[in-house]
């Protein structure tokens, strides 16, 4: 049997596969935040297509940290119910889920916020308005996800997942092009690292030391001046050491260059493909927990020997995801053609829109 079908084991968290579905923006909440029934249709869609473990869309975890509209939310207990459903589809389904806990931070929208977006420091890229956070609001931040993080537990949700890639807040810590800080949260690696170890000791007090808490993070950011591979490797044994139960590594910005940013664009053939790959050998190194890598994977093969040559442990895709939930239903009957997915990234458009994110070629494919 291919390793890819093995199931994994992540503190306790058994999943029947080594597929994950990594986070994405669906544009499908409400306008508050809360999980609605298209929402939840889509998790179950998944876990029914095969998907061993299921990462939910980024969640903001506080009112101030949201980045788009139409975005899930886990900032008070009133969302509470909506998850519970969407968590209790996905088991049915067979499937296992775990929330995203995330807060925007500079590219948070004060159109939907109505505050100015927070940011580690005034300094940084762009000219936007921004609030640097002081102390005080950091350690209500940090209280913020842990927060979240008790009701990812009571909602049902199998583990939580710490967002801090692609330069949303905590990302924008890691990165001293971001984090100008002259006190104990900026300066050194250990300490733009700082505010990462305070949330995972501050999730850990409410949801114990039996529960999954993961970290996607950027195995650099690929922009001068910003996280180096270096640093992030030596965050990630800061996080290892500190208990972290795996570590989906990813890379780029928002802002970053098309060819050099989370989503690329163009993926044609396996050499395209887990552009991230060089990375995750660099952290295989030195840290030894589990690592889920994404980025561009595309076909059963490249998965599969990414796993067997132990670059990771877990493969994680989404846009794939995106045109075919069923993807692993189908490369496990036997049909081991690659993704239909091409990679052009339009289906963020009808997000944008309102209408929730789908794959608009395959759309046009059916009315023509």
């Amino acid at each position: 049997m291919d390793r890819v079908f093995e199931p994994g084991e992540i503190n306790g968290m058994v999943v029947e596969n080594r597929f994950v579905r990594s986070a994405t923006w669906e544009g499908m909440a409400a306008e508050d935040g809360a999980c609605t029934p298209r929402l939840t249709n889509l998790m179950g869609e998944l876990a029914h297509g095969g998907v061993g473990l299921i990462i939910s869309g980024h969640a903001y975890v506080s009112k101030e940290g949201q980045a788009s509209p139409w975005q899930l939310g886990i900032y008070s207990d009133e969302l509470v119910p909506g998850l519970k459903e969407m968590t209790r589809t996905v088991h049915e389904g067979g499937g296992k889920i775990i929330a995203q806990l995330a807060h925007a931070g500079y590219y948070a929208r004060k159109a939907l916020t109505g505050t100015t977006p927070l940011a580690p420091s005034i300094k940084g890229p762009g000219r936007t308005p921004r609030k640097e956070l002081s102390t005080e609001d950091i350690q209500h931040l940090v209280q913020a996800f842990a927060d979240a993080a008790r009701r990812a537990k009571e909602s049902g949700f199998d583990g939580v997942q710490i967002h801090s890639a692609h330069g949303y807040l905590l990302s924008q810590f890691l990165s001293p092009m971001f984090n100008k800080r002259q006190d104990r949260y900026g300066g050194r690696i250990e300490n733009r690292a700082r505010i990462h170890l305070e949330i995972l000791r501050a999730i850990r007090e409410q949801v114990g030391q039996e529960y999954p808490v993961l970290i996607k993070m950027n195995s650099q950011d690929f922009v001068d001046g910003s996280l180096t591979l270096e640093d992030a490797i030596h965050a990630g044994m800061m996080l290892e050491e500190a208990g972290i139960d795996a570590i989906e590594l990813s890379g780029g910005l928002l802002t970053s260059p098309p060819n050099r940013g989370p989503s690329r664009a163009g993926i044609k053939t396996e050499e395209n493909e887990a552009y991230f790959q060089e990375g995750a050998l660099a952290f295989r190194e030195k840290v030894h927990v589990p690592l889920i890598l994404v980025g561009g994977i595309r076909s059963l093969e490249t998965a599969e020997r990414i796993l067997t040559q132990g670059i990771a442990d877990y493969i994680s895709m989404s846009r794939p995801f995106i045109r075919e939930p069923d993807l692993i239903r189908r490369w496990k009957a036997g049909d081991r053609r690659k993704a239909a997915c091409l990679s052009d990234n339009r289906c963020f458009a009808p997000a944008m829109a309102g209408q929730g994110i789908y794959c608009v070629t395959e759309r046009e494919s059916k009315t023509k």
